[in-house]
């Protein structure tokens, strides 16, 4: 346990971050498979909503330096190829 002052605020802040970026991955991953599953449904309306979400998702992970934008750009390549072999 820390005796300094800012070390105890430094181990506050990190708790927060870490909520904040677990809130932030989970909701990612749970929108790429909430996609996954619409495209098993066959569902193209659902399809086209849930790949936006899952965009607007992976860039925000990005944006926030959880996800390498190499690794954002390949999500997002790869969901968009699988919408549009569903056409």
């Amino acid at each position: 346990m820390p005796n300094i002052k800012s070390a105890k605020k430094r181990i506050r802040s990190n708790a927060k971050k870490a909520d904040v970026n677990t809130l932030i991955t989970s909701s990612m991953k749970t929108a790429i498979k909430k996609f996954e599953r619409a495209v098993k449904e066959g569902n193209k309306e659902e399809t086209s909503n849930c790949l936006n979400i899952a965009i607007q998702r992976i860039d925000k992970a990005m944006s926030s330096g959880l996800v390498h934008k190499n690794k954002a750009a390949r999500l997002k390549s790869r969901l968009t190829k699988i919408k549009n072999s569903m056409e």
